[in-house]
């Protein structure tokens, strides 16, 4: 029920120095430089003496069903397993069926993410899939936004894709008014989660929606905006703009910007990492002609180690793009996202001089110790 962590370096994202944190329950209780172990609390107790701690990551794009499917039912991925979340250090995770309207379901997706919460998680899903009109599981993306609880948003919509249906602006602008309403009368994100593929347009069919209507920017979300240099530049454009842009994890081809250097970029130029996000689009297929490679979950973990120890990127910049930037676009928002007093206890503790995950806490109860994960009591 309580735990205490003892002397561990603190970064809620922004460092805070040395600082015991008590967890009572689901919730961070306490905060300070010394908290009494003799308290009557019979509290279980950790010395974290050589670990950092990090809000737990969350990542808004992960295909939690299985991807694939677009090289035949040979093709199809299956279900992610708990455990690769959990060694990733992520908490809170928001699933997508992508494109495979067919061979995956909204229901499927919804059971998937309660299962989940079973192993200790948080998890969250969007409505859809590529087309328009989205796949969903009352019939209107309105009402699984309004009456699902795990719905927060519609996604991932394709535009600029040879797999995408090619909705038109009128088409869009009914399905923003589909997530914005629903989010409205369910009090959620209500965000469109769009995946931008590399065809011509790239983010043009957004920039032109956004231009012709009153709809916030700040309740899109596209994605996949480093998988080509024509792409990015015109990401640069929209975030100069207000707009948020979500890059993505283990991005090493040719075409595409690895997320380190998309980050250095962003920093040097001068325009910040606010309202940027990176999540891992995990569990799907691959880039390429192939796609045959499975993306990994770890992907989003890899990319901050390295933007941190080899970049020499700002720790408490990059972690905001995969805890606080995400939990505020997501409206999780402060629950989730920071390490403070009354927010969910999601804490990721890593190595001081390996910058490793060795501990993860969701929801107060520890799943991953000395790297190995650790089932919850059912």
């Amino acid at each position: 029920m309580f735990k205490l962590l003892k002397n561990v370096e603190l970064y809620t994202p922004e460092y805070a120095g040395k600082q015991d944190i008590l967890i009572a329950f689901d919730k961070i209780a306490q905060i300070s430089e010394s908290i009494d172990t003799s308290m009557s609390l019979q509290a279980e107790i950790r010395d974290c003496s050589d670990m950092f701690a990090f809000p737990g990551f969350i990542d808004q794009h992960v295909h939690i069903t299985g991807g694939g499917g677009e090289q035949g039912p040979k093709s199809i991925i299956g279900p992610l397993d708990a455990a690769e979340l959990i060694k990733a250090g992520i908490t809170t995770v928001v699933g997508i069926l992508g494109d495979d309207g067919v061979g995956k379901s909204m229901q499927g997706l919804l059971m998937k993410a309660r299962s989940l919460d079973a192993d200790g998680l948080t998890a969250y899903t969007y409505t859809g899939n590529y087309g328009v009109p989205p796949v969903t599981i009352t019939g209107r993306v309105l009402t699984d936004i309004a009456i699902i609880d795990k719905v927060i948003g519609a996604g991932e919509i394709a535009i600029s894709d040879f797999r995408s249906s090619y909705p038109t602006r009128d088409e869009l602008a009914k399905l923003a008014h589909e997530a914005v309403t629903g989010g409205m009368l369910g009090r959620k994100a209500g965000v469109v989660h769009l995946h931008v593929g590399d065809g011509k347009s790239g983010l043009q069919p957004l920039v032109d929606l956004l231009e012709a209507t009153d709809f916030p920017v700040s309740m899109f979300v596209p994605t996949h905006l480093n998988r080509n240099k024509n792409l990015f530049e015109q990401a640069l454009q929209y975030h100069s703009n207000g707009g948020s842009i979500d890059l993505t994890a283990g991005e090493n081809t040719d075409d595409g910007i690895s997320v380190p250097e998309c980050l250095s970029r962003l920093i040097n130029m001068g325009t910040g990492l606010e309202n940027v996000t990176v999540s891992s689009d995990g569990n799907g297929s691959g880039a390429g002609d192939s796609q045959t490679e499975v993306g990994s979950v770890m992907a989003l973990f890899n990319d901050f180690r390295t933007a941190v120890m080899d970049n020499g990127l700002p720790l408490p910049q990059v972690l905001k793009t995969v805890t606080e930037n995400v939990a505020r676009v997501l409206k999780l928002y402060p629950a989730k996202g920071r390490i403070a007093v009354g927010s969910d206890a999601d804490i990721l503790m890593v190595g001081k001089a390996s910058l490793m995950p060795e501990m993860l806490i969701s929801r107060g109860n520890i799943l991953l110790e000395g790297g190995n994960v650790i089932s919850i009591p059912n």
